[in-house]
């Protein structure tokens, strides 16, 4: 196990002879043990960043320290890191357990120690009864456990994964997950997960790097990252079904009491107490409300928001409403037993303690 810290880090391609940043001043530290994941849309800098740890791109300026050691120019061989891509990469005429015995092999290790190893690795992955066999006869699942097998055989310092789960279906995923997560509990190795999928990413990490267009938008707990999300970016990433942003303005009532009302609609309802000190009327805000923080209500109470149901969805577990307000849709989940069809009116009330409130111009929380 290793302590990685990533210091100013910044990444530049040249592109039409002009410099193209895919990584801008990145800062974070990954404790000893420590299971983080990167998190955002494709193209954001992830695996840019999961490549230049690993030593396959070079780094432009900055630091990558592992366990004390600056590796910015070391070869990749001499950073203790293992990898797993996405896409396997593993050698077809080989066996399985050549395949994973190949980096042991590779360092002259007696073969007494590899046969050792290898089989460790294959029962601590399940793979026992595999190693025999060519890639060919495997499945999606099993070529990925034995990816993982052959970047952990050698136990690294740091274990990369860069989209490991990717390519396989939704049962499968869910199963690999589970696996990943016991293996990081067994093995205790300081890992990093790069993934656009926020469930993988809350599931499976103890922190999590969000990052968008190659800089870091917030790095903490899952819980942090969903309760608190520093800005409107990180609040639409975070979530499923994502939350509900949208513009509003804070008006005065005759009554002298602030509302919020939503652009383009006569809908109002009043600000919430925490953000009564925070917002100044005739201003326009971001705001955002997760679909699992409006409740159903009678009506009688004066924070309700009264409209009509666009869309009725119930999934069982579950039942999705979707409110239409001009062009956007505003959703909202119960697990209540309900029934509506479109065009039934409907009371909604928002959970005040559950708003976010965002700088329209920064998109950053208030």
């Amino acid at each position: 196990m290793a302590e990685l810290l990533i210091k100013d880090l910044y990444k530049t391609y040249t592109k039409n002879k002009k410099p193209v940043p895919a990584v801008k001043s990145l800062n974070l530290s990954c404790r000893d043990g420590e299971f983080i994941a990167f998190l955002g849309p494709s193209g954001c800098g992830k695996s840019t960043t999961l490549r230049m740890i690993a030593g396959l791109e070079d780094v432009t300026s900055g630091e990558i320290v592992i366990g004390g050691t600056v590796v910015n120019h070391l070869h990749p061989s001499k950073r203790n890191v293992g990898l797993a891509f996405e896409n396997y990469a593993l050698y077809p005429p080989l066996s399985i357990y050549e395949n994973i015995a190949f980096n042991l092999r590779a360092k002259k290790t007696p073969e007494a120690d590899i046969k050792r190893q290898v089989e460790k690795i294959a029962e601590l992955l399940h793979i026992n009864e595999l190693l025999d066999m060519k890639p060919a006869a495997l499945s999606g699942g099993q070529k990925q456990r034995v990816n993982i097998a052959r970047a952990i055989v050698r136990r690294p310092g740091v274990l990369l994964l860069d989209e490991p789960l990717s390519h396989l279906d939704g049962k499968m995923r869910q199963s690999m997950r589970t696996e990943l997560k016991r293996l990081h509990t067994e093995i205790k190795s300081t890992s990093i997960i790069v993934t656009h999928d926020q469930s993988e990413a809350m599931a499976l990490a103890d922190r999590i790097a969000i990052i968008n267009e190659g800089v870091l938008q917030q790095y903490g707990t899952p819980l942090e990252v969903y309760n608190k999300p520093a800005n409107e970016f990180v609040a639409g990433f975070i979530g499923e079904p994502p939350m509900n942003l949208f513009t509003v303005t804070a008006v005065t009532e005759p009554t002298g009491e602030p509302v919020f009302q939503i652009d383009g609609s006569d809908i109002r309802f009043k600000v919430p107490p925490a953000y009564r000190a925070k917002v100044r009327a005739s201003q326009p805000y971001r705001f955002g409300i997760r679909p699992t923080d409006i409740r159903i209500v009678s009506g009688s109470d004066p924070a309700t928001l009264t409209t009509k149901v666009a869309i009725f969805e119930n999934l069982g577990e579950e039942c999705r409403l979707h409110i239409r307000i001009n062009e956007m849709l505003l959703s909202m989940v119960t697990s209540e037993n309900v029934s509506f069809k479109a065009g039934d009116e409907i009371h909604l009330l928002f959970r005040e303690e559950r708003i976010h409130l965002f700088d329209p111009v920064t998109g950053n929380r208030l």
